[in-house]
C-alpha cells in the first residue's frame, strides 16, 4: 500500500478505479469545480448583453454534451465539453441588434435566434468531421502541421491570461493564497493531496474568504426545497417554458454567430492536440478528429436547439489532467454526471457563484499557463526547427495575430456585422501560409516523431 502511495503523480494513471470509488468521486469533483467558474461565466457575461442565457441551461448541456462526446468518441478522450467564451461575441452583436424585424424583438426571442446560429455552426463541425473522413486525416493535418497548432495552442492560454488577472486583481492577496495552496499540495503533496491541488485550491481560499466575511450568502435567505428566488430543486427554463427556449432562425443571426464556428473548430483541433500531448495518446488518428468534431459539434447544436451556448473542449480541465496525472475519461465523465445533476438546483448555482473571483483568478493563474506550457513543449518535442525561415514566419504571424487583434476582426455581411476573434484569425493566417509557403514537409504518421501523440509531442 505504501509504494501505491507513492507512485501516485509519479507515473501517469489510467485507470482510477484503481484509487477505488471514494478518490474517484473526488477527484470528478476537482474537474467539475475546474470547468465550473468559466463555465457559467459565459452566460452572466451574456445576460450583460441583455440575452437571458440560463445557468442551469448551461450546466445541463455541458453535462449531457460531454456524456455524449465521449459516447461519439467511444469513450477514449478525457476531455470536458463546457460552454464557449468564442461565441461572446455574437452573442453581443446579437443584444445590440435593433434593425429590422430585431427592432422591438424581446431579449428572450432575439436569444433564440441566437441560438439558431449557435445550432449551424455546431452542423459545421459535422461538415468538416465528414471532410475529414471522406480525404482522410493524414491529408487534413498535412496542413496542421506543430508549426501551426504549437502556437495556436500557446495563443489559447495567453488569451486566456488577462481574465486571470482581471480576476486575481480583485483581491490579490486571497487570488495568492489560492496560487500557493495548488503549489505545495502539487509539489510538496503526498498521496491523494497530490493528485486534487485544483480542488484544494478552491475549497481552502473558499473556506478563508469565509471566515474573512467575503462570502454574500443573502440570496438563500428565502430558499426552501421548491420554493423562494433560489430553490434549491427547481427545472431548466427549456423544460418550463418550451416554446419560449427552442431555437429560431434567420440568416442574419446565422451570419453572425455561424462563422464563429471558425474558430472554435481551430480551438478544437488545438484542445485535441493538447490533450493528446497531455496523455500521450494518438487521439487524433484513434478514434479519430472525425468523431471528436462530430461529438463536439453536435453537442453544440444541441444545446443551441434548446437555449444553451456554445460547447467546447475545455483548456481548463487540460490543465487538470497535466497536474494530477489522472487520465482517466470515467474522471471526466463523473464531473459531467455532477454538472447534470447541479443543473437542477438553482440554490447550488448561487452558491458556487459566491466563490469570489479572485479564488477563480489564482486558480486560473495555474491552469491557463499550463495550457500555454503544453503548446510550447509541442513545438519542443516535434523539433520545430526555427531556423528555418517558414517555420518563423508561420509562428510570428500566428502569435501577432492571435495577440495583437484584441477586439477581432469586425466585417460586415448582408447588412450584419460579424466578428472574427484574434484566435480565428491566428488560426487562418497559420492555416493559409503553411499552404503557401513552400517547404512544408510535414506529413503526419510519416514524420519523425510522428507516431506519438498524435504527432503533436508526448508527456
Amino acid at each position: 500500500m505504501k509504494e501505491k502511495t507513492s507512485n501516485i503523480g509519479q507515473e501517469p494513471i489510467r485507470d482510477a478505479r484503481a484509487l477505488g470509488v471514494p478518490k474517484m468521486l473526488i477527484l470528478g469533483l476537482q474537474h467539475m469545480f475546474a470547468m465550473f467558474g468559466a463555465t457559467v461565466l459565459v452566460p452572466i457575461l451574456v445576460q450583460s448583453y441583455g440575452l437571458p442565457l440560463s445557468i442551469q441551461t448551461t450546466l445541463f448541456f455541458a453535462g449531457i454534451g460531454t456524456l455524449f462526446f465521449h459516447v461519439c468518441t467511444k469513450m477514449k478522450v478525457p476531455a470536458f465539453l463546457g460552454s464557449s467564451f468564442a461565441f461572446l461575441g455574437g452573442f453581443a452583436a446579437m443584444g445590440a441588434m435593433d434593425s429590422g424585424m430585431y427592432a422591438a424583438m424581446e431579449a428572450s426571442e432575439k436569444l433564440q435566434y441566437a441560438c439558431g446560429g449557435i445550432v449551424v455552426a455546431g452542423l459545421l463541425y459535422v461538415v468538416l468531421a465528414a471532410i475529414i473522413k471522406v480525404v482522410g486525416v493524414h491529408r487534413v493535418m498535412h496542413y496542421l502541421p506543430p508549426v501551426v497548432t504549437g502556437p495556436i495552442i500557446i495563443l489559447i492560454g495567453l488569451n486566456l491570461a488577462p481574465s486571470a488577472v482581471s480576476n486575481a486583481s480583485t483581491c490579490w492577496w486571497l487570488a495568492l493564497v489560492s496560487i500557493a495552496v495548488i503549489v505545495v499540495a502539487n509539489i510538496w503533496g503526498k498521496g491523494m493531496v497530490k493528485i486534487i491541488p485544483i480542488l484544494l485550491g478552491v475549497v481552502i481560499p473558499y473556506i478563508v474568504a469565509l471566515v474573512a466575511g467575503m462570502v454574500d450568502f443573502s440570496g438563500l435567505a428565502d430558499t426552501t426545497l421548491l420554493g423562494g428566488a433560489n430553490p434549491v430543486l427547481g427545472l431548466q427554463p427549456f423544460i418550463t417554458n418550451f416554446q419560449g427556449s427552442v431555437a429560431k432562425f434567420d440568416i442574419s443571426a446565422i451570419l453572425v454567430m455561424a462563422p464563429i464556428a471558425i474558430a472554435s473548430m481551430m480551438e478544437h483541433i488545438g484542445d485535441m492536440s493538447a490533450i493528446s500531448a497531455t496523455v500521450g495518446e494518438n487521439f487524433i488518428e484513434d478514434p479519430g478528429l472525425h468523431r471528436t468534431l462530430i461529438g463536439d459539434g453536435v453537442a453544440t447544436a444541441m444545446a443551441g436547439l434548446f437555449g444553451g451556448p456554445a460547447n467546447t473542449t475545455y483548456g481548463e480541465n487540460t490543465g487538470v489532467l497535466v497536474l494530477s496525472r489522472v487520465h482517466d475519461p470515467r474522471v471526466i465523465r463523473l464531473a459531467a454526471l455532477y454538472a447534470f445533476i447541479l443543473s437542477f438546483s438553482p440554490a447550488f448555482a448561487y452558491v458556487v457563484n459566491t466563490i469570489p473571483a479572485a479564488i477563480i483568478g489564482g486558480v486560473s493563474f495555474i491552469l491557463y499557463g499550463m495550457i500555454s506550457a503544453i503548446g510550447v513543449r509541442n513545438v519542443v518535442e516535434n523539433q520545430v526547427d526555427f531556423t528555418n525561415s517558414r517555420n518563423l514566419i508561420i509562428a510570428a504571424v500566428i502569435l501577432v495575430c492571435g495577440l495583437g487583434f484584441t477586439g477581432g476582426l469586425t466585417f460586415q455581411v448582408g447588412g450584419a456585422s460579424i466578428t472574427l476573434t484574434s484566435l480565428a484569425i491566428a488560426a487562418i493566417a497559420g492555416i493559409i501560409l503553411n499552404a503557401i509557403l513552400p517547404g512544408n514537409d510535414f506529413h503526419f504518421g510519416k514524420s519523425a516523431n510522428a507516431d506519438t501523440a498524435a504527432s503533436l509531442g508526448r508527456y
